[in-house]
């Protein structure tokens, strides 16, 4: 790790270091590394100050008082990074300051031990931006079971696979009539990017979920990550989509034909015959049905977005 002295009066410009800096104990692989970078590229010139709970984000910082972050950082429990966020941005407007306040946190804090400051933050329409890295799984502890682990995805409490769904976060937040939530893939960069300037110039609560392949917990090659989040959109395991205002809907990339086996053989968590390739290929089909029903009911108009 690069041994940088903490520097919490850190103003990011174009010519500073990246937010995650080289050197960093990230795991190889790691699409949360990718989501930082990309994520640098867009926010370096805002002056970010991120709070991130227990995950792998924290543990990324290193020991203060090195960081490898070169923004300042604000580590919190798990259960309150959305009201720490609260907090910095009320310090943030008290001081004339122009700082944008992010909140980067695992699926960990997001779907389970962080819901309840997520949602008020969310109901209160608190102007910072959320972004869920979801490697579903608590990653950074051992790999065990979230709310967020796919059905039929074997983890350390699982170990004959998990036999509930996954939480649909995005249809909670949605709930909320937030006025912006979006889906982002590493493996669409500029989709990605794109979301992170709507998210940049929008006010109020947003909120973005991050599909990241973990190579240690899904049982992969960290050289596919990319690939396997591509297969995920592909097949339509983990649509593209915006929801503005809670009721406006736009798909940002539409399914193939490509196999859902293209996705699972490729990771070696999925448990062999308690999910078969036909049982996820049908839940999918119902799912799309599901959000092409909603698209169509509710369209984002493009001159109010």
């Amino acid at each position: 790790m690069n041994v940088v002295p903490l520097n919490m009066n850190a103003n990011c410009d174009t010519t500073c270091d990246p937010v995650l800096r080289a050197g960093n104990t990230n795991c190889a692989g790691c699409g949360m590394s990718i989501g930082l970078q990309w994520f640098s590229e867009v926010f370096r010139d805002s002056k970010p100050i991120l709070a991130i709970p227990a995950c792998c984000g924290i543990v990324t910082a290193g020991a203060f008082p090195t960081s490898a972050y070169s923004v300042p950082i604000a580590a919190t429990t798990f259960a309150s990074a959305a009201a720490v966020a609260t907090g910095l941005r009320s310090v943030a407007l008290m001081n004339t300051e122009e700082n944008v306040t992010v909140c980067w946190a695992g699926d960990g804090g997001t779907y389970d031990i962080g819901l309840a400051t997520l949602s008020a933050a969310a109901e209160r329409n608190e102007d910072i931006i959320y972004i869920c890295y979801d490697n579903e799984i608590y990653g950074n502890t051992g790999g065990q079971r979230s709310s967020a682990t796919p059905e039929g995805v074997v983890t350390s409490t699982t170990t004959s696979g998990k036999s509930e769904r996954k939480k649909d976060i995005m249809a909670i937040m949605a709930a909320h009539h937030i006025p912006y939530a979006a889906t982002l893939s590493v493996a669409h960069r500029e989709d990605f990017i794109r979301k992170l300037e709507i998210a940049k110039k929008t006010k109020g609560f947003r909120f973005l979920l991050m599909l990241s392949p973990c190579p240690t917990g899904w049982k992969s090659e960290p050289e596919d990550g990319v690939d396997l989040i591509r297969y995920a959109v592909r097949c339509g395991l983990f649509p593209l989509y915006e929801v503005y205002d809670g009721d406006r809907y736009r798909i940002n990339v539409e399914r193939d034909q490509t196999s859902i086996e293209e996705y699972i053989t490729r990771q070696r968590r999925y448990t062999k015959g308690s999910i078969l390739a036909e049982e996820l290929t049908q839940l999918i089909d119902a799912r799309w049905q599901k959000l092409k029903r909603i698209v169509r009911a509710f369209p984002a108009d493009d001159n109010k977005v």
